[in-house]
């Protein structure tokens, strides 16, 4: 009885620990950069959520869920962002948010970590591997950073007359600062 006690505690406080962690969006950021006709276009997310199960020390054990609401992005004037918005790129009518799910974690030196999941965007799914560093930041806090590169026709982003690659380019970077709590 006494081990079914322990092993019960156990899990409360493990359960507990993991639903601690989570993502502060006030002190994150999710940026991008496109080009258009060989000029970069710098644009950001202004909302996101995340769900994070991670231990630095175990990190195969992890999993992080990301979602991003695709409407909020900004990039540009007011014309481009409402042109961001229609069916040729990210329909966000049909399609509002994009998501991210890891499938595996692992280590790749001190305070880096190599993410692979799966990226939907547009009802398209596809692998991407991302390089992460985890720093403490402020507070109490830690800092998740890194980039991809990800192929906007892929995901079909900017469709019709815009899948044209020598006016937009395909190749967008996504770059993110994410500060976490209970990391």
């Amino acid at each position: 009885m006494n081990k079914l006690f322990a092993v019960c505690i156990g899990l409360v406080f493990a359960a507990s620990a993991g639903a601690q962690q989570k993502l502060l969006p006030a002190q994150s950021e999710i940026t991008f950069v496109a080009k258009q006709m060989g000029v970069p276009l710098d644009g950001k997310f202004g909302k996101f959520d995340a769900q994070i199960a991670f231990d630095p020390k175990k990190p195969e054990a992890g999993k992080i869920a990301f979602t991003i609401d695709l409407g909020s992005a900004s990039v540009g004037d007011a014309e481009t962002v409402k042109e961001l918005k229609k069916p040729d790129w990210f329909n966000i009518v049909k399609f509002p948010n994009a998501a991210f799910t890891s499938s595996s974690i692992k280590a790749d030196g001190p305070g880096k970590f190599e993410v692979v999941g799966n990226l939907v965007i547009k009802g398209n799914s596809k692998p991407v591997t991302i390089a992460v560093t985890l720093a403490p930041g402020a507070s109490g806090t830690s800092v998740a950073q890194g980039s991809f590169l990800l192929k906007r026709i892929d995901f079909k982003i900017g469709e019709g007359d815009w899948s044209d690659v020598s006016i937009v380019a395909n190749d967008v970077t996504v770059k993110f600062k994410l500060a976490l709590s209970g990391v």
